[in-house]
């Protein structure tokens, strides 16, 4: 076993160096298994505590047929429902975000729902004969919180307590002082790509491309950029800038503007740092803004990808020029991914393609691809299996396992 320099766990002299099968980003059948067994029994981030400063505020997330709702209630406590009525199905708030004055109302019907998602009477009651309205309030999700981050997770899975998964990241989001950002004016962003999710994730989980594909960011940090890989599907880059002034004008006068702030350590003073959660969270940071992102999937060959940005309280003028070129930065590099991601996910119907030969460098896509496999063995496959029986072996590769799986 060796170690390689950017990375904090051992790498196999002898590691397999191909990724997923091309098959695995385009299976119908595949993607309905990933959908139980990778996205709705794992945690998702869904917002932060900020975005709910006030008793009725609500926020939403969608996934894979479900729909959140996140609403502080009348007691100040944050509370994560099904966003269902519990007469017929309608959304009971619709939108990004609002806010409920003391109730909920179902725009179908009407029924009323306190701000604790218990139910307080439907429209006309006496038609609805001898009811018993504590078995019809909305239905609850599992709700989280890390530094004032928001996690939900629609059914139980793998992963333990948010609080120990993100255990390594504790002394990092507290010196950021995490739980007390805010909100910039538009904070949640989204656009649409035509592939699969993990074309955007295998992008994401590899620095090898940032000093040809990236010139912002090589320019920024590329001399000093690192990844560090953890157990339990974490993983840290950072890049340290400043060094140099800056060839191009948004590193130029981000450099000029950017200024560490006094209370981060200085591993975290005068760098860029991302923190990785899986299967597809990400949480990134300046010393001037705070933001996470991730892929929300939406069919085999379409994701959303999206997040959500913040901002330090009592933000100066300085500190808001500062935030505004490394999003400028953020966004080029955004842009530039966006087009790998649809290069590499359509390559991947050509009868030229051979699969991923992956360098040393990306052994973080390849650990992301093992963790899916230990979830789907389905994925150790590279011939596509019939769609009609690739749940039914997966299940039947589990059981060889010695797993129980998910059918």
């Amino acid at each position: 076993m060796t170690t390689h320099p950017l990375s904090s766990l051992p790498i196999p002299n002898d590691w397999d160096r191909r990724g997923l099968p091309g098959w695995t980003y385009h299976s119908p059948a595949l993607f309905d298994l990933e959908k139980t067994h990778v996205f709705l029994t794992h945690w998702q981030v869904a917002g932060h505590e900020c975005d709910l400063p006030a008793p009725g505020d609500w926020i939403t997330f969608d996934m894979l047929g479900e729909r959140a709702v996140l609403m502080r209630g009348a007691d100040g406590i944050v509370r994560a429902f099904h966003n269902l009525c519990r007469h017929r199905g309608a959304r009971v708030v619709d939108g990004a975000r609002g806010q409920c004055r003391g109730a909920i109302i179902c725009p179908f019907h009407g029924w009323v729902y306190n701000l604790d998602g218990t139910l307080r009477g439907p429209a006309q009651p006496g038609s609805f004969g001898d009811m018993d309205r504590t078995k019809f309030g909305l239905k609850p999700i599992e709700l989280q919180s890390f530094h004032g981050f928001l996690f939900i997770r629609f059914q139980p899975g793998p992963q333990p307590d948010i609080a120990d998964l993100l255990a390594p990241y504790d002394a990092d989001f507290a010196a950021y002082r995490t739980a007390d950002i805010l909100p910039v004016a538009t904070p949640y962003w989204s656009t649409d790509l035509p592939v699969n999710w993990k074309s955007v994730r295998d992008v994401d989980n590899e620095g090898y491309h940032v000093p040809l594909a990236h010139p912002g960011l090589q320019d920024l940090y590329g001399r000093d950029y690192r990844d560090i890989f953890l157990p339990n599907g974490l993983n840290i880059s950072v890049g340290r800038y400043g060094d140099t002034p800056g060839r191009l004008w948004s590193v130029r006068q981000y450099n000029r503007l950017s200024q560490a702030r006094d209370h981060l350590p200085p591993h975290l003073a005068g760098a860029w740092t991302y923190y990785g959660v899986f299967p597809q969270i990400v949480f990134s940071f300046t010393p001037e803004s705070i933001q996470f992102y991730h892929e929300i999937p939406l069919a085999p060959g379409r994701t959303c990808l999206t997040g959500r940005l913040y901002r330090n309280p009592e933000e100066t003028r300085r500190e808001r020029l500062a935030r505004y070129l490394a999003m400028r930065i953020d966004r080029d590099t955004s842009a530039e991914d966006q087009q790998l991601s649809i290069w590499s996910n359509e390559s991947m119907r050509s009868s030229a393609f051979d699969g991923f030969h992956l360098s040393d460098l990306e052994w973080g896509l390849r650990r992301h691809h093992d963790d899916l496999r230990a979830l789907l063995p389905v994925l150790t496959l590279d011939t596509a299996p019939p769609e009609d029986r690739i749940a039914a072996l997966n299940q039947e590769m589990l059981v060889a396992q010695g797993q129980a799986g998910i059918a």
